[in-house]
C-alpha cells in the first residue's frame, strides 16, 4: 500500500539535488561571476582613484590668455599659473618644454572651446590639462558670485523631493513602485532557475525506469506535492546564493565598488499592493509549477519536453513587448487580454499592480484564476503522471491526457 510520507519524499528530493555536483556548479557560475567583476571593479576602482589623486596632487606650469574677462588672475596665481602676452609665444614654450601647458580661453566659453596646448604625459595623465582649464573657470565663476550658496544653486545643486495624490491619499510615487516589483523579480528568478527543474522532477524517474516501483511505495499525489516542495526549498537556496554577493559589496564595499546609494527608508509599502502581489506570485508559481511537471509526467524524453519548455518561458517575456501601453493605457484592449490569460497573467498583473492600475475586484479575479487553475493543473499533473509511468517511448496524447485526467 503507498505511504502518505510527504516528509520522506521531500527530504529525498532536496538531499538529492544539494548532493549533486553539477547542481552547485550551475549554481555557483553567478555569484563567482558576480564575485569576479565585483574584484575587477575594485581593483579598477582603486588604479583609477591613485590615478586621480596622483594628477591631482601634481603641479606642472601654465599659462593663460583670458578673452572672456571671467578668468580670476589673482586665483589663477594662487595655483602656479601666470597670464601670457602672447598666444604664440605661450605656445612655442610648450613646444619647446618650457612650459607644461597654456590655455586659451575665448570670448564666450560657453559657445566656444577652450583651447589646450600642453606637454604629453600619456593618454590617460594629459585629462589633467582640461580638467584644471575647466575647474579655474568654475572657481572663477565662484568668487565673482560671492556667495557659496547662490554658486550651488547656479549649478542646480538642489534636492527636490516630490508628494503625489490620488483620490485625496498620497500615493508613494517611484518610491512605492519599487516594492511591488520584487514579487515580479523574484518569480523570473524562481522560473528561470527552477524551470528545468521543474521540468526534469518526473522525467528524471521515467527516464531511469523506476517510477513503477516509486509508485508502489509512495502515493502519487504525496510524490508530486513533495517534488514541489523541495523545488521551492532548492529555489530558497539558489536565490540566497546568488543574493549573498550583491549584498556583501552593497553593505561593505559600495564606495570603493562606486555601487549607487538607496535609501531603503524612503521606499513606500503599500500594504495592500503587496498583499496582492504576494499573493499574485504564488498563484503564478503553482500554475507555472503544475504545468511543468505535467508536461514532464507527459513526454518520454527531456529533449520532447524542452520544446514545450522554451513555449512557457517565451510567454512569461510577452508582456514586456507592451510594457508601454501597461503603463499608459492599462485599459487597452491588449492588456486586458495580457492580464487574464492565465500564462501571461502573472507578469501583467504585477506590473499592474506595481503601477497602480490593477483595481482590487480585476486582482481578485487574477489570483482566483491563478490558484484554480494551477490547482486543476496539479490535480492533472497527478493523474498523468500516474498514466504515463510506463509510457517511456512515447509521449501521451492530448486524448490520452484528458482521459487520464477524468480518472
Amino acid at each position: 500500500m503507498a505511504r502518505h510520507n510527504l516528509r520522506t519524499v521531500v527530504e529525498f528530493e532536496v538531499r538529492r539535488t544539494l548532493t549533486k555536483r553539477r547542481f552547485w556548479i550551475l549554481t555557483l557560475i553567478v555569484p563567482v561571476a558576480i564575485g569576479i567583476v565585483f574584484g575587477l571593479m575594485y581593483i579598477s576602482n582603486s588604479s583609477t582613484s591613485t590615478s586621480l589623486n596622483s594628477q591631482k596632487s601634481a603641479k606642472f606650469s601654465f599659462s593663460y590668455t583670458d578673452a572672456s574677462g571671467q578668468v580670476d588672475e589673482a586665483l589663477v596665481s594662487q595655483i602656479g599659473g601666470v597670464k601670457a602676452a602672447d598666444a604664440n609665444q605661450a605656445i612655442a614654450n610648450v613646444k619647446a618644454g618650457k612650459l607644461n601647458a597654456y590655455f586659451a580661453y575665448p570670448a564666450n566659453p560657453i559657445k566656444q572651446i577652450i583651447q589646450v596646448y600642453a606637454l604629453n604625459t600619456g593618454i590617460f595623465e594629459n585629462g589633467k590639462y582640461g580638467s584644471v582649464a575647466t575647474q579655474i573657470l568654475k572657481l572663477s565663476a565662484q568668487q565673482k558670485i560671492g556667495s557659496p550658496e547662490l554658486a550651488a544653486l547656479a549649478q542646480g545643486q538642489v534636492k527636490v523631493v516630490t508628494t503625489t495624490f490620488k483620490d485625496g491619499k498620497q500615493t508613494g510615487g517611484f518610491n512605492g513602485l519599487i516594492p511591488p516589483l520584487f514579487f515580479l523579480l523574484i518569480f523570473y528568478v524562481v522560473i528561470i532557475l527552477l524551470g528545468n527543474q521543474m521540468l526534469g522532477s518526473t522525467l528524471e524517474e521515467k527516464e531511469n525506469r523506476v517510477t513503477e516501483m516509486i509508485l508502489t511505495t509512495v502515493n502519487a499525489t504525496t510524490l508530486i506535492v513533495g517534488k514541489i516542495i523541495s523545488l521551492f526549498i532548492i529555489g530558497l537556496v539558489q536565490i540566497v546564493v546568488f543574493v549573498l554577493p550583491i549584498v556583501v559589496g552593497f553593505l561593505f564595499f559600495r564606495s570603493s565598488l562606486n555601487l549607487p546609494n538607496f535609501d531603503l527608508s524612503t521606499l513606500v509599502f503599500d500594504p495592500l499592493r503587496m498583499i496582492v502581489g504576494a499573493l499574485l506570485l504564488l498563484g503564478g508559481f503553482t500554475l507555472f509549477t503544475g504545468t511543468l511537471v505535467a508536461i514532464g509526467a507527459a513526454m518520454p524524453t527531456a529533449k520532447e519536453a524542452g520544446i514545450f519548455f522554451g513555449v512557457l518561458m517565451t510567454l512569461i517575456f510577452i508582456p514586456f513587448y507592451i510594457v508601454s501601453l501597461i503603463v499608459s493605457d492599462p485599459n487597452a484592449l491588449i492588456v486586458k487580454l495580457f492580464t487574464y490569460f492565465p500564462f501571461s497573467a502573472p507578469i501583467t498583473a504585477m506590473l499592474r499592480n506595481a503601477f497602480g492600475s490593477l483595481t482590487l475586484w480585476n486582482a481578485s479575479l487574477v489570483i482566483a484564476e491563478l490558484f484554480i487553475l494551477g490547482f486543476m493543473v496539479l490535480r492533472m499533473a497527478v493523474r498523468i503522471f500516474q498514466y504515463g509511468s510506463i509510457e517511456y517511448s512515447k509521449k501521451l496524447s492530448i486524448k490520452s491526457i484528458l482521459g487520464a485526467a477524468k480518472l
